[in-house]
């Protein structure tokens, strides 16, 4: 069973601060780098192609600025954020037509993760991420090799969207697709179907596509994760360990950052996987996404390095001189990174022989979370310069406490 990442998202009345809180887990076959990298708004002439790991689709006229982690080797992103407070993860979903239709998902079109990018790139709300997604799903379809270490990695996609205000998630299957607008304190996506009869959005060749596979039979309700489960790719077992562990956490309605943090760190779950699994996790996410920039910015936290339990996660936040370490956390050539090296190097240390290190790290996260806590109760103010290099000067701290 190919083990992947999970997703999740908390609505602004169960947070303590008001504000969605998003996060995801990235797990990819083992020895594959991801990076961190800071991507400003750009303008394209008219005509102009844009150029994604695959294909090359009709570009926009400017897109936002975006802070994506991504696979060193592809042109998508597994998750991250743009400066509309938009954020986007995707999931690995199999269902019956990919076994039934094997040639169809290895013919090389858009990535999920390519749209991830695409949607942040182009969307200045989550229902237009929504909108933008699925329409580029429908013009220039799914597929092609998900690695570059595991040439037989296959799969569609389902997405986890959330702006400051509401939340959605996309299932799909080939060009079609399902969308189910989140309601209710939180939601969680995992490498399983999960949007059953509640559709709120549905692609036209929905339906006709499970007819035609002899999936359904045009009478009975119409529910898309029994309709199109595949029996062996249905492990549900992270997705409800996270279901379960948002629902005991919001029961006070005062969930937070440092909560999110702790479910993408739980190992006995299977959310958090270490170096020597197969699929570990490669990087991780939280966001914090304000509803008033002007007195609260988003925050979004990235670590960029693997096995969360044992990773350090740094603040960024969109602002006009923004800075960031890229030549710390990108790599040169689809090379590991400076940020990775040097974590790889102290991860048997932290994990195995030194927890005093590991909590001393720990410690040093929690006063940072703090201090932007602070910072951010105080009317508004703050330094605009320290703003800016948020994420370099995090990243800079890591390492130095690596040497």
């Amino acid at each position: 069973m190919i083990q992947s990442c999970d997703t999740f998202v908390v609505l602004p009345t169960a947070t303590r601060t008001g504000q969605m809180i998003f996060g995801k887990n990235s797990d990819r076959p083992s020895g594959e780098v991801q990076e961190i990298v800071y991507i400003p708004k750009r303008k394209f002439e008219n005509n102009c192609k844009q150029r994604c790991t695959y294909i090359e689709i009709d570009s926009v006229p400017e897109t936002n600025s975006v802070i994506l982690s991504k696979p060193s080797w592809m042109w998508g992103a597994e998750m991250g954020s743009n400066e509309h407070g938009v954020c986007i993860g995707n999931e690995a979903i199999w269902n019956q037509i990919i076994r039934k239709n094997v040639d169809n998902v290895r013919e090389k079109k858009l990535l999920g993760m390519d749209l991830v990018r695409l949607g942040l790139e182009r969307s200045r709300t989550a229902n237009e991420a929504v909108d933008i997604i699925t329409e580029l799903l429908k013009k220039y379809g799914q597929g092609g090799p998900c690695s570059n270490i595991q040439t037989n990695f296959f799969y569609h996609n389902g997405f986890l969207i959330a702006d400051p205000f509401e939340a959605w998630i996309i299932e799909t299957v080939e060009n079609e697709f399902v969308v189910e607008k989140v309601q209710g304190k939180y939601r969680n996506i995992s490498n399983c179907l999960s949007i059953g009869t509640r559709i709120d959005r549905i692609s036209d060749g929905m339906k006709q596509l499970a007819i035609d596979n002899n999936l359904w039979n045009g009478q009975d309700e119409f529910d898309f994760a029994r309709i199109f489960t595949d029996p062996k790719h249905n492990d549900r077992k992270r997705f409800e360990a996270g279901k379960n562990f948002l629902e005991n956490y919001t029961k006070d309605k005062n969930f937070d950052i440092k909560l999110m943090i702790k479910i993408l760190r739980d190992k006995n779950s299977g959310i958090c996987r270490s170096n020597d699994n197969e699929y570990p996790t490669t990087s991780s996410q939280v966001s914090i996404i304000s509803n008033d920039i002007k007195q609260r910015p988003s925050i979004h936290w990235f670590t960029g390095t693997p096995d969360s339990e044992y990773s350090y996660y740094k603040p960024f936040i969109f602002h006009s001189k923004v800075k960031i370490a890229s030549e710390k956390t990108k790599s040169p050539n689809n090379r590991r990174h400076l940020l990775y090296r040097k974590h790889e190097e102290f991860y048997e240390k932290l994990r195995k022989t030194d927890q005093e290190l590991h909590q001393t790290l720990l410690k040093i996260e929690n006063v940072c979370i703090d201090e932007l806590e602070k910072m951010f109760e105080n009317d508004g103010h703050y330094d605009n310069d320290e703003i800016d290099n948020l994420f370099s000067d995090s990243v800079e701290s890591e390492l130095r406490f690596y040497r």
